[in-house]
């Protein structure tokens, strides 16, 4: 059975063409409009003064809100984490900036699990053990997805030990 007769198994990596992961945009992406007016409108609700910043315990009210219940030590560093200019206070860029970082992080962390997800598909293990059936991998390529690309040399050149197989870090590298 094709590893894409079954809709359910194939790995979200397997669904966006390989070019794509390669010339995905670095973390520091744009972010949409409304995703900024969000963080404007949660900024200033705990905003409470009005001063156009957040300072610790304004920060402390906001991080409860959200479920958190950081203790005096986490929240000293995680203002200093945010706090770029050293002001003791978190102006709405530095707010943002922080926004961005964590959804970066995230999207970092799915790029992982479908790289993880297309790894076992192709005979390797959940926990990045193992190897890819690079037959497989050529299978794949040229006849489910019908690229054109020199995927053997490709293999050949992601096998960094020569070993004739691909662990997990060197099939990841496909996608980097």
């Amino acid at each position: 059975s094709s590893l894409l007769s079954e809709p359910s198994r194939v790995p979200r990596i397997w669904q966006r063409p390989f070019w794509r992961a390669a010339s995905r945009p670095p973390a520091s992406m744009v972010l949409d409009e409304s995703f900024i007016q969000k963080c404007r409108e949660a900024f200033n609700t705990f905003d409470q003064d009005g001063s156009g910043t957040i300072d610790t315990q304004e920060m402390k009210l906001l991080l409860e809100a959200i479920g958190e219940a950081p203790s005096e030590e986490e929240l000293f560093r995680f203002m200093a984490d945010v706090d770029e200019d050293g002001t003791g206070e978190i102006e709405f860029a530095e707010f943002l900036r922080a926004f961005e970082k964590q959804r970066g992080g995230a999207q970092e962390l799915e790029n992982e699990l479908d790289t993880i997800d297309a790894f076992v598909a192709l005979g390797g293990g959940a926990d990045k053990s193992g190897f890819v059936d690079t037959n497989r991998l050529v299978s794949v390529v040229k006849d489910e997805f019908g690229m054109t690309l020199k995927i053997e040399r490709l293999i050949e050149e992601l096998d960094k030990d020569k070993d004739g197989k691909l662990n997990f870090l060197e099939f990841a590298a496909l996608f980097v």
